[in-house]
C-alpha cells in the first residue's frame, strides 16, 4: 500500500473556514432571501418579546403588591406595656428596652417613643386647660427609618437637635395647630409644650400603618428629658426584623423587652400580611415558568420550521458547494450558523420589544417598573439557544444531501 507523505495528507485535508467566512456564508440566506428573515425573525421576536413581557409585567405587579404588603408591616411588629388589671396606669417599660431588642439577631432595627404627658398649645395665648388632643412623645432619632415613614415638610430629629427644643408634628397635628406647611426662608413656626417654647422643623408625612404618630407631637429624646421631665422610660417598641425571622422575633420580643412580666407586653401580629405576601410570590412564580417555556416553545418550533424549508429550497446550492469541495462539516457549520444568526437578531429585536412593551403598560397602570438584567440577557441568549437546537436537524440534513441528487434536484 502506497503510503502518502506528510506534504499529501496536508494538501488533502479539508481547508477550515475562518470566522469571517463561516459568518458570511451564515449570513448568506439572510441576505438573498430578507423577507422570509425577516418573517422568521419576527416569528422568535415575538416568542422572546413574550417571555420578557410575562416575566416583567407579574413582576412589576407583584412588586406593587409587595409595596402595599410592606405598608401593612410584613416584617416590623410593636411591644408596648397594658394595663394592670383593676388599675389605670400600665406597665412601664424599662429604659433600656431598646438596646436589649436591638441584640435580638434578626432584628434590623429598632426605636421607640415614650409618652412625656405634656400638652401642647399653638401658643402661650391658649388657655392650659384646654388641651388639643394630641399627644407629646419623646422619639428615638432613627424612628421615622424603623416606621418606614417620609417627611411632607422639613426634616426629621437627628444628632445636630438633641437636646435644642425643635419637634415634629404629624400630619393631623399639624393640621389641628394651624401648620400646613414649612415655608423656606420664613422664620419656623412655634409651639408652646407645657411653658416652654418649641421650634416646629418638620411635618411627617401620612403613615397608613401608624396613624397614631400622625396625631403625635414629636420630641426628641433628650431633649423631653432636658425640657419636659421625661424619665425616659418608652411607651412604645419599633422593631424591623428580617422578613423570613418575624416570627421567631416575635416569640421572643415580649420577654426581651420586660423580661420580669412578659405577660403584660403586647406584640402586634403581622402574620396575615405575611402569609398573602408569601402566597402572591408563590403564584406568579409558578405563572413565570409555565408562560416563558411556552413562549420559548414557540420559537424554537418556527426556527427548526424555517431552516428546514430553507434546507429544501436550497439543494442546488449545497449540491454545487459539495462539488466544489465543501466537506460536511462545513455545510453543517453554514446553516447551524444561520440558524443562530437568525434566531439571534430575532431575539435582539424581540427583547427591546418586550422592554418597551413592559415599560409602556406598566406607566400606563402606575406600577414599578421591574425588568431584571438577568431576563433581558436570557433573551437574548436563549434565543441564541433556541436557533443553535432549532439548527441542528436541518443543518445535519443539509450536510447529508449527496452532491449528485442536489444538483439534480428541480
Amino acid at each position: 500500500m502506497t503510503r502518502l507523505s506528510g506534504r499529501t495528507r496536508e494538501h488533502n485535508r479539508p481547508a477550515r473556514l475562518a470566522l469571517s467566512d463561516l459568518l458570511g456564508l451564515g449570513l448568506l440566506g439572510i441576505r438573498t432571501r430578507p423577507l422570509r428573515a425577516v418573517l422568521s425573525a419576527l416569528g422568535i421576536s415575538i416568542g422572546i418579546a413574550t417571555m420578557i413581557t410575562v416575566i416583567a409585567i407579574p413582576a412589576s405587579s407583584q412588586q406593587k403588591l409587595n409595596n402595599e404588603l410592606d405598608e401593612l408591616g410584613t416584617n416590623m411588629l410593636t411591644a408596648q406595656a397594658q394595663s394592670v388589671p383593676g388599675e389605670q396606669e400600665q406597665v412601664t417599660l424599662p429604659k433600656q428596652s431598646v438596646d436589649m431588642v436591638r441584640r435580638i439577631g434578626p432584628v434590623t432595627t429598632a426605636s421607640a417613643v415614650g409618652n412625656t404627658h405634656a400638652k401642647v398649645r399653638r401658643s402661650d395665648l391658649v388657655n392650659p386647660a384646654y388641651g388639643s388632643g394630641l399627644a407629646v412623645l419623646a422619639s428615638k432619632n432613627n424612628l421615622l427609618r424603623t416606621v418606614n415613614g417620609t417627611m411632607r415638610a422639613g426634616r426629621f430629629l437627628d444628632n445636630t437637635t438633641d437636646g435644642l427644643p425643635t419637634v415634629i408634628l404629624g400630619h393631623v397635628a399639624a393640621k389641628r395647630l394651624g401648620i400646613s406647611r414649612l415655608r423656606s426662608g420664613e422664620p419656623a413656626p412655634l409651639v408652646v409644650i407645657d411653658n416652654q417654647w418649641f421650634t416646629v422643623s418638620g411635618i411627617l408625612a401620612e403613615l397608613k400603618l401608624y396613624p397614631q404618630l400622625g396625631r403625635a407631637v414629636l420630641v426628641g429624646w433628650d431633649s423631653a428629658r432636658k425640657f419636659l421631665d421625661f424619665d425616659g422610660h418608652p411607651t412604645v417598641v419599633y422593631t424591623q426584623a428580617q422578613e423570613g425571622h418575624v416570627s421567631a422575633v416575635r416569640g421572643v420580643l415580649s420577654e426581651t423587652v420586660h423580661p420580669k412580666l412578659p405577660g403584660m407586653i403586647r406584640v402586634s401580629d403581622p402574620s396575615a400580611a405575611l402569609a398573602a405576601k408569601r402566597a402572591a410570590e408563590s403564584t406568579f412564580s409558578e405563572l413565570f415558568l409555565a408562560l416563558a417555556g411556552v413562549a420559548l416553545l414557540v420559537g424554537a418550533i418556527g426556527v427548526a420550521n424555517t431552516m428546514v424549508i430553507s434546507v429544501l429550497e436550497r439543494r442546488r446550492e449545497i449540491g454545487l458547494r459539495r462539488a466544489l469541495g465543501a466537506h460536511r462539516g462545513q455545510i453543517r457549520a453554514q446553516f447551524l450558523t444561520e440558524s443562530v444568526a437568525l434566531s439571534g437578531l430575532g431575539g435582539l429585536a424581540g427583547t427591546l420589544l418586550g422592554v418597551l412593551a413592559t415599560i409602556g403598560y406598566t406607566v400606563a397602570a402606575n406600577w414599578p417598573v421591574v425588568i431584571s438584567p438577568l431576563a433581558v440577557l436570557a433573551g437574548v441568549g436563549g434565543a441564541i439557544a433556541v436557533g443553535a437546537l432549532a439548527g441542528v436537524y436541518p443543518s445535519i440534513r443539509a450536510a447529508r444531501l449527496p452532491p449528485t441528487a442536489a444538483l439534480a434536484a428541480s
